[in-house]
């Protein structure tokens, strides 16, 4: 019988989006869902990390990350210092940042509060290395093995992520 015994899917409270067990991959997740469910990608160095207390008009504590942004191709400029605020439970789990980190984020729209996370948790980000290429871990690899631009690659472009966007926007 499907399912008996192995880890379940679960709906986030308050949400349509489903939370899969750890190492479980996502069946109908790809490029598409990533790039389309994105309010901004674009890549960046972090320049300043900062505590932001639970205040009368913030009911939750946060964490505010600021970018300097090299690379866009969703709400952001390149040249911009980009500040987001996260809610600071995300940084519980595996959503930490460090000065000088170079990243690539698609990253939610900004929710009523003002706070995003990265699409789909960690999928929605990639690390890049000192040549300024973007890489795809064990995980990215088996959910974007599928797309044609990305066609399995380990190491990336940012324009080859730029045209893999541009072709998702166009399956729509």
């Amino acid at each position: 019988m499907p399912g008996e015994g192995q880890p379940q899917a679960a709906t986030a409270p308050g949400t349509r989006f489903r939370i899969l067990p750890p190492g479980v991959p996502p069946k109908t997740f790809g490029f598409r869902v990533l790039a389309q469910a994105a309010g901004a990608i674009f890549s960046g160095v972090v320049t300043g990390i900062a505590h932001g207390p639970a205040t009368r008009g913030q009911a939750v504590e946060t964490v505010a990350i600021t970018f300097h942004v090299e690379n866009a191709i969703r709400g952001a400029t390149p040249g911009q210092d980009l500040t987001i605020s996260q809610w600071i439970g995300l940084w519980s789990g595996a959503q930490r940042y460090r000065i000088g980190e170079r990243v690539l984020l698609f990253l939610y729209p900004p929710s009523k509060l003002g706070l995003t996370s990265c699409v789909a948790a960690g999928m929605g980000r990639f690390q890049i290395d000192s040549q300024g290429r973007i890489l795809l871990s064990a995980q990215h690899l088996s959910a974007l093995r599928a797309d044609p631009v990305l066609d399995g690659k380990s190491r990336a472009r940012f324009s080859d992520f730029a045209l893999a966007v541009k072709r998702a926007n166009e399956e729509e």
